[in-house]
């Protein structure tokens, strides 16, 4: 989807169209999570400061997230990809891997059954999309931005390589920003050149990754479309207004957090034997404290009561808090017991 979450404001909001806009909180604190077009054009991203999105676009409008109405929006199109296909592997509330080879709806080409998609997503949702098609995860994924917004491209099997070798190793999926940097001190910054590079060479630089970079400098990626990938956890944050001392202030944002992530589990019917507490500090040192039991944690007083108890090991705080985070993870049926110890 193109800006998902800010397109969804100004397709709801007439007032906002063809504005700036972000969404997150305008705060201090706050933090961009989605920017319009129009922001991004000033270098508004998403995951900015909103005080450094400010500072760059003026006029920037910031209005609230409403998650649950982004989830229902990613609903309707994942409706409408099954229409098409059962290999359908979300990454997010507005992007997703799609299979096609079975051809469903006996359509000529993967070219054209992605115009169609496109199509009926505007038609009931009013927003627009963009896709990639390729004959593999990682080309698709590559091709998908490379006619943002409301575009598409194909990469086919004869070009896949070369136009591999042209693209900054930066837009690699699965390479981040500090992978990125680092290859550029290696004096990789490009496909080619990382193709250049001996599997030796990768491996005593990247260690595990190395077989993965391998590959996609040569347009190469055997993943499946997988359908059934389990979920490995399911988190919530805040940032605070201001740095906090205060353990009932600290205390009421976890519990905050606690709530959010037991509401997801009891929707889902997901529990996790695993609660791990984030805190991040003034200085921006971010620690961790985890705990997992015999069985899953089914009970929200008891996800609230471990999550207290794991924010206050951190205690007395001598630097301001900035951030708290609660996660559940390992998850397994209720009543599962394998043999997992209690420990801290």
């Amino acid at each position: 989807m193109d800006a998902f979450f800010a397109s969804v404001e100004q397709r709801d909001n007439p007032e906002l169209s063809g504005r700036p806009v972000a969404v997150g909180y305008a705060g201090p604190r706050g933090v961009v999570a989605a920017a319009s077009y129009e922001a991004r054009a000033f270098g508004v991203r998403s995951a900015l400061p909103s005080v450094t999105a400010l500072r760059r676009c003026p006029e920037l409008l910031f209005v609230p997230p409403r998650f649950d109405v982004y989830r229902a929006v990613s609903s309707q199109i994942h409706a409408i990809f099954g229409d098409y296909t059962h290999l359908i592997q979300p990454l997010s509330l507005d992007e997703a891997y799609l299979d096609v080879t079975a051809n469903r709806r006996g359509i000529e080409t993967a070219w054209t059954t992605a115009k169609e998609i496109r199509a009926r997503i505007f038609e009931e949702t009013g927003l627009t999309a963009s896709a990639g098609i390729s004959y593999n995860k990682f080309l698709a994924k590559l091709a998908s931005d490379h006619r943002k917004p409301n575009g598409q491209f194909a990469v086919t099997p004869d070009m896949g390589p070369a136009w591999v070798e042209a693209l900054p190793v930066a837009r690699f999926h699965g390479v981040g920003p500090v992978t990125a940097a680092k290859m550029k001190r290696l004096g990789i910054e490009t496909g080619a050149d990382l193709k250049a590079q001996s599997m030796g060479f990768l491996a005593a630089h990247f260690g595990s990754s190395a077989d993965w970079y391998f590959g996609i400098a040569r347009g190469q990626d055997d993943r499946p479309v997988n359908p059934n990938r389990e979920r490995k956890s399911s988190g919530s944050e805040t940032t605070f207004d201001r740095d906090l001392t205060a353990p009932e202030e600290i205390e009421a944002g976890v519990l905050r957090m606690a709530d959010d992530v037991a509401g997801w589990c009891e929707s889902r019917q997901m529990f996790g034997r695993t609660v791990t507490l984030k805190a991040k500090f003034a200085d921006f040192r971010q620690v961790t404290r985890s705990r997992t039991s015999a069985q899953p944690v089914c009970d929200h007083e008891q996800l609230r009561q471990t999550s207290l108890d794991l924010v206050r090991s951190l205690y007395p705080v001598r630097l301001g808090i900035r951030l708290v985070g609660v996660a559940v993870s390992n998850f397994a049926p209720v009543g599962d017991q394998s043999g997992m110890p209690l420990f801290d």
